[in-house]
């Protein structure tokens, strides 16, 4: 004990500055991760602002019952399953295969087009909104005065027409994420080391035959990594994209309405907090255990690969 006791006491003195680094980000995590969790009690029982949290009725899972018995808990599930599906499936496939491209450019201009790739995802989902309704826009779209004309086809009323923003909403998200994305993969590629190319050249590979059978396998953990990162916020979605995207438009609802609009749309209207408190613990739960289920189902096919 005494040992362990010197050996703290030595770290401690060594690593100081690190740890005082840390004090910030655990002190951000412990405020916005720690410290609400005992609000999940508002879940299990109806909210009363003047009786408070812990001064509310308990009405056990009463909360979950009614998520689940609307008319609409299918399809929001239906719908944030599948988006979240397809979403990572075509956000990792564009963001290793921009990474690829990237990783063989060299100079000034790789740094441009790091920079250019990687400015939708600092642009809010407000100002996406727009420039998605100044090209699909019923009067004044680009898509409907200068596509659709030049092509012979008649203008399509893109905010009337639900079966069109399922492919509307994969490019939107695609070309908001890849490209942070693409930054995690270049950093893998960036980190294998360069000899391993060389002796595939000399052995005769080509280009493509080291990016498939070199570079791809490489990326092998850290696909894993971010999928597994992705499974867990199966449940979630990002509440900017099927929201402001789409205008809040009600025509749309049967593919654009996930849980979370869901629950906003319902605590506008009716005001039930302890329902969407509810949805949230809920999302949590399920994004929780899918995520040690599939890191156990990794754990089995490559040990090396698992997150634990």
């Amino acid at each position: 004990m005494a040992a362990k006791r010197k050996k703290l006491a030595a770290n401690l003195k060594r690593y100081w500055t690190v740890y005082v680094l840390m004090l910030p980000g655990l002190a951000y995590l412990f405020i916005n991760n720690y410290m609400p969790l005992p609000g999940i009690v508002v879940a299990f029982k109806k909210y009363n602002a003047k009786l408070g949290i812990f001064g509310s009725e308990w009405i056990g899972f009463q909360n979950f019952k009614y998520l689940f018995l609307t008319s609409d808990a299918w399809i929001i599930t239906r719908n944030t399953i599948l988006y979240n599906a397809v979403f990572i499936v075509v956000n990792t496939v564009f963001a290793i295969i921009v990474a690829i491209i990237l990783s063989e450019l060299y100079g000034k201009m790789k740094k441009a087009y790091q920079s250019v790739i990687l400015l939708p995802n600092l642009i809010s989902t407000v100002i996406v909104g727009y420039l998605v309704y100044a090209f699909l826009s019923n009067g004044s779209g680009f898509l409907n005065n200068s596509i659709l004309p030049m092509m012979g086809k008649e203008p399509i009323s893109w905010y009337s027409e639900a079966k069109y923003w399922p492919v509307i909403l994969v490019i939107v998200n695609a070309w908001k994420s890849v490209g942070y994305s693409c930054i995690l993969f270049l950093a893998t590629i960036l980190g294998i080391d360069r000899s391993i190319y060389e002796s595939a050249k000399i052995s005769g590979a080509t280009k493509l035959q080291q990016i498939w059978y070199l570079t791809i396998p490489l990326l092998k953990s850290t696909v894993v990594m971010l999928t597994l990162m992705a499974i867990g916020r199966i449940f979630y979605s990002d509440f900017g994209l099927f929201y402001q995207i789409p205008m809040n438009q009600g025509p749309l609802y049967s593919t654009t309405n996930t849980i979370d609009t869901y629950v906003y749309r319902g605590l506008l209207q009716l005001g039930n907090i302890s329902m969407s408190s509810a949805a949230g613990v809920y999302q949590s739960l399920v994004g929780f255990v899918l995520v040690l289920g599939a890191n156990t189902l990794v754990r089995f096919v490559d040990r090396d690969s698992a997150l634990i």
